[in-house]
């Protein structure tokens, strides 16, 4: 049976680290798309952002999936975090042959992962106290909200290890 699973969430919330982990557990190879987007341009996500522009990005970005998507089966891709919100690229999340999930975290827990590496973090304000930061995740999660959950199914992160998460994406799976 063809796995094609899509991860998607906030910044922090663990898709790169749960899609590396769910790809060797189900042996099928794993895929970020900023990585991918980072090779096409040789240039880091945070760079394209500060030297061309978030609208160069999302261009580049839906180009980058939509490649992927058609050249692509038996995967696990990890979104960016704001991956599904721009250029329709939500309506991926719903194609019949896609297992798409929603990693969900709360503003504590995005916050308190999210606060030592902001500066790696395009979208992140260097600059804003821990209530700011919060602020910014809650509004971003807000504005999110209805792309996040196109996803078929939603799993919460909140106090669960790596583990514990992909026996969760796994049991979907069955």
């Amino acid at each position: 049976m063809l796995k094609n699973i899509i991860l998607t969430g906030y910044m922090g919330v663990g898709k790169t680290t749960i899609g590396a982990f769910l790809a060797k557990e189900l042996n099928v190879p794993f895929y970020d798309l900023d990585q991918l987007i980072e090779q096409e341009e040789n240039m880091s996500v945070k760079n394209i952002f500060k030297t061309k522009g978030e609208i160069y990005f999302r261009k580049i970005e839906h180009t980058t999936l939509n490649n992927f998507i058609a050249n692509n089966s038996n995967y696990v891709l990890a979104f960016g975090g704001g991956t599904p919100c721009y250029a329709n690229n939500h309506l991926v999340l719903q194609q019949p042959l896609v297992f798409s999930f929603y990693l969900k975290a709360s503003i504590a827990v995005l916050s308190d992962r999210l606060k030592q590496h902001r500066d790696a973090r395009p979208l992140l304000s260097n600059e804003a106290s821990l209530d700011e930061l919060k602020d910014q995740i809650a509004k971003s999660l807000f504005d999110r909200s209805y792309f996040y959950h196109q996803a078929k199914k939603t799993i919460n992160v909140d106090n669960k290890s790596v583990v514990e998460i992909t026996n969760e994406i796994k049991q979907v799976l069955l």
